[in-house]
């Protein structure tokens, strides 16, 4: 241990001195360390710069050099930062995780390491102010603009930031200076001081017996400050927000920094208004659509210790924690935790991964848990604490079926001379509709689907509108009249005849924008609010529709998954859901349990207040084990079947998987390289390597995909196996390999 003396006579103790040789983990996909000799004396931790083939990173000091290279070939260490540092804890984790998802620690460090300008001087660039008194039109991308710096806080923006954030068009944002509605400013550089809040109890939540009961059992976790694991499981409305909001306090009262992770930033809208009345003061909010420079100052304030309680989705679990003491991941269930983008891992089992190694607690919250979950709460490894029944007195909604065998819905049309459309609302619901309407009380129509409709085909020859550059039909969205390519974007104009026959072409299928064009038709006084991922840009925009639908100025709200979760409407007493059984008869595994977990976060949407509520789903499956569980409120016995399948199947979280994507862009090649990685392919004892076949979506983006399965029992350690195997073949050009430890998406 080295120590050196510093100013006013503070001591500081290294572990490293200058001139030894440590090991530094860079942030790229293919390392595992590189050894570097220091210039200064540092300690495992420290962020550095470094070159690596003449191109500088910033790294961090995992341990002592171990290359045995000649001194002379050892490159020096540029500059230690002096900008916090990671824990032994934090490195260990790097690594295990690197095990796990089979992921190079270089690329998990990315992760963390993912605002590159956190170590250098903001640049000085044009940045402009919104001019919110201006009376010029506003249009949705100026709106969306507006939004962006309402997000922010109101914090000047440069021209990037907007587009990056809103994704309008640089036109746009040009005559919007031109117009004065974009005010030029001076570069002013963002203090970490405007994140700092001191956050204390403001007394006005009384929780009760049951709420008490689960605190309390968290808090005594919290003051041991040992790792475990706590299952929130709550119905809907019970109460779980205030709970964890407890626990988050006692533990930043004894020191320590707290993440509260959401699945979308979209269930902020009321969350931030609850946090705020309990602890007197905003959450920092991290996620995507933050400028440039408010990621940095967040980024560095964590890494500083100033920053002590993040909202944040998962992305939030990389940021340079300092001291983490109590990690919330609310809706656990939810699939939004799986990343398959920037690597595959899962953000749920890498921040149980994360408390585990850094000897803290963590608590799951959900009123539908995942299977996993329940598994490990069977088995005894987490401890669950349940509420039973809603906060405040409120009744759970009945919910029954409309059997679309024998309720066939009636044509409806746009105006007395239109042509006459094939309904999707059957008349029973649109009955119902009318009497919650009478009754001066709110309805909320979930499908999730976006657009108008999934399918564009012709009635004569069969010809399907698809994508060009992937496998997939375009989505008709009538707001742009045009077919969408929902998986990489690209856009079609609406062609007017059939392009192979000449023919009509015709709409299969509903989406969200024809059940409300159906609404309009059936009740036309009726004020209704579309939402999905195409009309919710911005957290801005769905605070906007909760306030109106808070005030009573929305009647009928339509809308996707976004509605389904955390939202708290108490004047909406009908739910009618759509296509219940959309998602029942898919090749996951997971269908049905996926699909139960939908339904049952719609149908807690209704009778939240002091009013009843009632749910109506439209199936064609009544008898469906799914439907019949959700009807019955019988969530324990629908799991415990589910559960019983998948041990017979040796499924997850009875058996482990491993998907292997192999993408290429030239097919020839693609395919040869399968034929040989299935050659070689090892001998697996109780589990086996299924594959290659083309994956179900075939082709995204013009790249060409194959699939391997890999199947093992649940205490097989399939990704060394898999490791080597993919390894000793090597990796032609124009090749990637994705590699999916117990994957959720088998597209």
């Amino acid at each position: 241990m080295i120590i050196e003396k510093k100013k006013k006579n503070k001591y500081f103790m290294f572990m490293f001195k200058s001139g030894d040789i440590v090991k530094v983990l860079i942030p790229n996909v293919i390392n595992r360390g590189y050894d570097y000799r220091l210039t200064a004396p540092a300690d495992i931790g420290d962020f550095v710069k470094c070159s690596v083939m003449n191109r500088q990173y910033v790294g961090v000091i995992t341990g002592k050099g171990d290359s045995n290279l000649e001194l002379s070939k050892i490159k020096p260490i540029i500059e230690i930062c002096n900008l916090g540092k990671m824990s032994q804890a934090d490195i260990d984790w790097i690594y295990k995780m690197a095990d796990w998802t089979l992921m190079a620690p270089g690329a998990v460090l990315r992760l963390i390491l993912n605002v590159p300008d956190a170590f250098m001087p903001p640049k000085v660039e044009q940045l402009y102010s919104f001019n919110f008194e201006t009376d010029a039109k506003m249009t949705e991308a100026r709106q969306s603009v507006a939004d962006a710096f309402q997000s922010n806080d109101n914090e000047a923006m440069s021209v990037n930031d907007i587009i990056n954030i809103t994704h309008v068009g640089n036109s746009v944002i040009k005559t919007m200076i031109k117009n004065g509605i974009l005010i030029p400013v001076q570069w002013r550089e963002k203090t970490v001081e405007d994140f700092v809040y001191k956050y204390r109890d403001m007394g006005n939540v009384v929780l009760n017996d049951e709420q008490q009961a689960a605190a309390d059992a968290i808090g005594k976790a919290i003051d041991k400050n040992e790792f475990s694991v706590h299952l929130l499981d709550g119905i809907t409305g019970s109460g779980k927000t205030q709970v964890y909001f407890d626990a988050a306090l006692r533990s930043y009262k004894k020191g320590k920094s707290v993440l509260l992770m959401m699945p979308e930033i979209a269930l902020t809208a009321q969350f931030m208004d609850r946090f705020k009345q309990r602890f007197g003061e905003a959450p920092v909010v991290w996620h995507s659509n933050l400028t440039a420079a408010r990621r940095r100052e967040i980024w560095r304030g964590v890494a500083r210790g100033r920053i002590k309680i993040v909202v944040g989705t998962r992305s939030a679990l990389f940021l340079p924690w300092q001291n983490l003491g109590l990690i919330v991941v609310d809706e656990e269930h939810d699939t939004s935790y799986k990343q398959e983008d920037m690597g595959n891992y899962h953000a749920r089992d890498m921040a149980v991964l994360r408390a585990k190694i850094a000897g803290f607690p963590i608590i799951l919250a959900s009123a539908t848990p995942s299977i996993e979950t329940l598994h490990n709460v069977a088995i005894g490894k987490y401890n669950r604490l349940r509420l039973n029944s809603r906060f405040g007195g409120a009744q759970l909604p009945t919910i029954e079926t409309i059997d679309m065998r024998s309720s066939r819905p009636e044509p409806y049309k746009i105006g007395e001379t239109a042509e006459e459309k094939s309904g999707c609302l059957s008349p029973q619901l649109c009955e119902e509709i009318k009497n919650t309407l009478e009754n001066k009380k709110q309805v909320m129509l979930f499908i999730n689907r976006r657009g108008f409709a999934p399918i564009v085909q012709c009635k004569k020859c069969g010809w399907v509108g698809e994508c060009d550059d992937c496998s997939v039909a375009l989505n008709y969205h009538k707001h742009l009249n045009k077919m969408v390519c929902h998986m990489c974007g690209k856009t079609t104009p609406l062609p007017t005849k059939c392009p192979k026959c000449g023919m009509e072409v015709s709409m299969r299928g509903a989406g969200v924008e024809r059940i409300q064009e159906e609404i309009s038709a059936r009740f036309p006084d009726a004020k209704t609010a579309l939402v999905s991922s195409d009309t919710i840009m911005s957290r801005e925009s769905l605070e906007r529709l909760v306030h109106k639908m808070e005030s009573g100025e929305i009647d009928i709200v339509i809308g996707t998954q976004i509605l389904a979760k955390g939202h708290h409407f108490p004047n909406l007493t009908l739910v009618g859901v759509v296509d219940a059984d959309m998602g029942l008869f898919g090749t996951d595994f997971r269908a049905a349990e996926h699909t139960f977990q939908q339904l049952f976060q719609v149908a807690g949407r209704a009778g939240r207040g002091t009013f009843p509520g009632r749910v109506l789903l439209q199936t064609y499956q009544t008898e469906h084990p799914v439907i019949r569980a959700i009807c019955a409120g019988n969530r324990d016995d629908f799991i415990a079947g589910d559960m019983e399948s998948r041990r017979a199947a040796k499924m997850p979280p009875f058996g482990q998987l491993v998907a292997v994507i192999v993408e290429g862009a030239n097919e020839k090649v693609l395919k040869k390289y399968c034929e040989e990685l299935e050659k070689s392919a090892p001998q697996l004892n109780g589990g086996k390597i299924m594959g290659p076949i083309p994956a179900q979506i075939y082709q995204i983006r013009n790249w060409y995909r194959m699939r391997f399965l890999v199947s093992g029992d649940a205490r097989a350690s399939l990704q060394p196996i898999v490791r080597a195997w993919v390894d000793k073949i090597k990796q032609p050009a124009n090749i990637r390999i994705k590699i999916d430890v117990n994957p959720q998406n088998f597209m």
